[in-house]
């Protein structure tokens, strides 16, 4: 079957390698010149097995309006509000409950622990180095009433069998040398043993070279105009390049996915949310992280990438505009020095990048078939595209494949929002 792809990310990458395993003639589409150039550039590099949970918790709410009076504040929008903002902060906040916490919050970590095992089959499969790392990560508390917080999680996390270790100050430094000269910013943490580290960028540029020896074909600098239809299939992309036509179409392009599909009546709650990072060269070892570290203050992460530490965060509500955001970059340095004020050199080296996570309303991402009868979606993984990105491009190719999925798919595709598998208008 030939499967044309559009989007050449982590996740759209990832599909092709699993769709050309099964013996399937890929080709993938992209704006850009190579791939991972966009959300997939420069993410926080933390692939958060263990720590895959949606925004909409039942305490955010309330931290909403803390954050209102911060200095520096994690989720940030922009006061300009526009209705698919409102309308997703709505759709958010109605699922900003114990009940529906857990219910996606246990479909993340579905497809998160299937991701696992299959970069760990991958691995075994595959001579692929990505300066990865798997010493686990840390979630840093500074106050009680946090470890009060993150404790009435703990049953859930035993639920799904998470493995997971509250340490003291002590086995915090134990677990990240580089604390001790901090004792007075964190008072205990939350470990996951289970929790790996690596470079998003490198991985899918080394998985690309994969597809390339599997024949999968790569169109560059193709810019999507239109999708065109014919008795309800999709007959060809459109594109400054001409049309390309396929058996069956993914779309994978992230938080542009739904621009594209808006187009043939498709409206999937799909939100870009703005991210920021800053990457920094290592200037003593023992000083800096060794694996992935989060700020539950600051909600911000920070990660060893051979050479370098990547400090990523900042959830801002303000579209598709990627402008750099001063006060984000202030959090980032903030959040760094805070914790590891020696383990970098000069800012002068310091690269600052900002990218849009494609965010559903609920948490999971959205994966599987819609009302075409051969066009797929693989998009909406949010912060943890990274860490979902094997499982995801698995689960789809075998979707596509009429293969039997290793792990269930329900909840996983746009019909948990309630849209009807045949109606082609419009959703939402």
């Amino acid at each position: 079957m030939r499967v044309l792809i559009l989007g050449s990310g982590i996740i759209g990458t990832t599909s092709a390698y699993y769709l050309a395993k099964q013996g399937h003639d890929v080709t993938v589409i992209d704006r850009q010149n190579s791939v991972a150039l966009e959300t997939s550039h420069a993410n926080a590099g933390q692939l958060s097995y263990s720590f895959s949970s949606p925004w909409a918790a039942p305490g955010l709410p309330l931290s909403l309006i803390k954050w209102m009076f911060s200095k520096y504040p994690p989720l940030v929008v922009n006061p300009n509000l526009n209705s698919e903002t409102v309308k997703f902060l709505y759709q958010m906040l109605k699922n900003c409950n114990s009940k529906s916490y857990e219910v996606n919050k246990s479909r993340m970590v579905r497809i998160s622990n299937f991701s696992k095992k299959c970069l760990l089959e991958l691995e075994k499969d595959e001579d692929i180095f990505y300066e990865q790392r798997k010493q686990g990560s840390l979630l840093l508390f500074k106050s009680a009433k946090q470890i009060e917080n993150i404790k009435k999680d703990l049953s859930l996390l035993e639920k799904l069998n998470i493995q997971h270790e509250l340490l003291d100050l002590n086995g915090c430094i134990q677990a990240e040398p580089g604390l001790h000269h901090v004792k007075s910013e964190f008072t205990s943490g939350l470990r996951f043993a289970n929790d790996c580290t690596g470079n998003c960028y490198l991985f899918t540029n080394q998985l690309y070279k994969k597809c390339l020896e599997m024949g999968v074909k790569f169109e560059f600098n193709t810019q999507i105009e239109d999708i065109q239809i014919e008795k309800e299939r999709i007959s060809s992309i459109k594109t400054n390049r001409g049309e390309f036509d396929s058996d069956s179409y993914v779309v994978a392009l992230g938080s542009y996915s739904s621009k594209i599909l808006s187009k043939i009546g498709i409206n999937i709650p799909l939100y870009p949310v703005k991210g920021y990072s800053i990457t920094l060269p290592v200037l003593n070892n023992e000083d800096a992280p060794q694996s992935t570290i989060i700020d539950d203050t600051f909600k911000i992460g920070i990660t060893r990438l051979g050479n370098n530490i990547r400090v990523a965060g900042t959830a801002h509500l303000t579209g598709y505009n990627l402008e750099l955001r001063e006060k984000s970059l202030s959090l980032l340095k903030h959040g760094l020095n805070r914790l590891f004020p020696y383990a970098t050199g000069k800012c002068d080296d310091m690269k600052f990048w900002a990218g849009l996570r494609p965010n559903t309303p609920d948490g999971p991402p959205i994966i599987g078939s819609t009302p075409y009868s051969n066009l797929y979606l693989n998009t909406g993984h949010g912060t943890l595209g990274w860490t979902m990105s094997l499982g995801s491009g698995k689960l789809l190719a075998d979707i596509i494949s009429g293969i039997e999925p290793e792990i269930s798919a329900e909840g996983i595709d746009m019909s948990r929002f309630n849209y009807s598998n045949k109606t082609l208008l419009n959703y939402g």
